[in-house]
């Protein structure tokens, strides 16, 4: 088997300042609004790549950070990436609402995208796409990945925004699992079962912080 990881998980580690509670990643219940609660899984995820890529690239932030800081930052990214009567529902819309954050603040990234469409005709290979998981998460880039359908498995809702922190994967029968952050927590999904019965497919999209 062949692992690749993000090489610290803690820098998207984030801390209740009430109660103290610790979560990984941000989580769109944070957000006040009811629709933004309902639809903000795409700013969401961006904005935990967002904190992950300032404290590893700029180690321009203190970690954990607090919830509350946290709830600012994707208050923020919600003005870019604000999703529309089908959420974000591509791995485009999420590229074009970053960048226009970055540009707005100063920031400079790039981004690699790979699209899963929702013809199974015309999708990369399983194959391709672990290569994909496999160069990024080497580079030390966290992942936003977009499942329009969960197919079987069923740890993974449909219509959402999750971000990938690892990938363990047999290059021969290409079995895989993948860490994901979602609601404040660590999960692990099969990857593979996914990719095999999603009936709509989705996308994956990694940024890196450009000096």
């Amino acid at each position: 088997m062949l692992t690749k990881t993000i090489q610290n998980i803690h820098f998207i580690e984030i801390q209740d300042d009430i109660s103290g509670a610790h979560y990984y990643g941000c989580d769109q219940e944070w957000y006040p609004s009811k629709l933004q609660r309902m639809a903000g899984c795409g700013p969401t995820a961006f904005s935990t790549i967002l904190q992950y890529l300032y404290a590893s690239r700029r180690d321009a932030i203190q970690y954990p950070l607090t919830k509350s800081a946290c709830v600012e930052v994707m208050r923020a990214v919600w003005k870019f990436i604000t999703p529309g009567p089908w959420g974000v529902n591509t791995i485009e819309k999420l590229h074009k609402g970053a960048m226009a954050f970055a540009q707005a603040n100063a920031l400079s990234l790039s981004a690699q995208l790979f699209n899963i469409p929702h013809a199974k005709s015309k999708r990369p290979t399983l194959s391709q796409a672990l290569t994909f998981l496999d160069t990024e998460l080497a580079q030390d880039r966290p992942i936003a990945f977009l499942n329009l359908h969960n197919g079987e498995e069923k740890s993974l809702d449909s219509w959402h925004w999750v971000v990938i922190t690892s990938v363990e994967y047999d290059p021969n029968t290409l079995a895989a699992h993948i860490g994901i952050v979602d609601e404040g927590k660590q999960k692990t999904l099969d990857f593979s079962l996914w990719y095999q019965t999603t009936a709509r497919g989705g996308g994956l999209i990694s940024f890196d912080m450009i000096d």
